[in-house]
């Protein structure tokens, strides 16, 4: 806003501190004006001469003259004071507005932190719980490794057993036919032998 005529950016505080000035002068003024008119009755009482009745005739213009001009100047310092008012009331509506603002604003932002920490706080939860499942699923998966590998030994070790049966089966089995044929063999020559002295004997009759 534009500076007035006259007017100083000290603020109202220079404008009041000069009123309270113009103040003083004027009230030094009236009582100055007033020993003046005592002076003048007191001289109508007394004889005085035609120059010095003059003289305070003069002094009492130039006063009341100063007077004026300082009444003027009182005036315009106070136009200039309530101006100044004005412009105090205008602001501090409009830091009032601009407090209120800032207040609304900085609570929308907490509101707001306070959420995001919550959606964190929830997320972190989230994650220990998944972290936690995880590490579960681990050791679960850990567990039947260990069976696995296991029954993998297991089926290792009776399929050696398989294999050792098999072939002691087929020893066996060898044996057996081994021994089938030769007491086939033994047969089959007792028989010719039976057979030989049968036509033997029938021979001699």
């Amino acid at each position: 806003m534009a500076t007035p005529l006259g007017w100083s950016q000290g603020g109202s505080g220079s404008v009041c501190l000069a009123f309270d000035q113009l103040r003083d002068v004027i009230e030094s003024q009236e009582e100055l004006i007033h020993q003046l008119r005592n002076v003048m009755v007191l001289q109508d009482e007394n004889f005085v001469s035609k120059e010095e009745f003059h003289e305070i005739e003069k002094k009492l213009v130039e006063e009341k003259a100063a007077h004026a001009k300082t009444k003027a100047l009182l005036a315009k310092e106070e136009e200039k004071l309530q101006f100044a008012l004005g412009e105090v009331e205008v602001l501090s509506k409009q830091l009032e507005k601009e407090k209120m603002a800032f207040e609304k604003a900085l609570s929308s932002v907490k509101s707001r932190v306070l959420q995001e920490s919550s959606k964190k706080d929830q997320l972190i939860t989230k994650c220990n719980e998944i972290e936690s499942h995880i590490i579960k699923q681990e050791d679960i998966l850990n567990g039947k490794e260990n069976e696995i590998k296991e029954l993998q030994q297991v089926i290792s070790q009776q399929k050696q057993n398989f294999r050792n049966h098999v072939s002691d089966f087929r020893i066996q089995k060898q044996q057996e036919t081994y021994m089938a044929q030769v007491l086939d063999q033994k047969r089959k020559k007792a028989t010719g032998t039976r057979r030989a002295r049968s036509r033997q004997c029938s021979r001699e009759k």
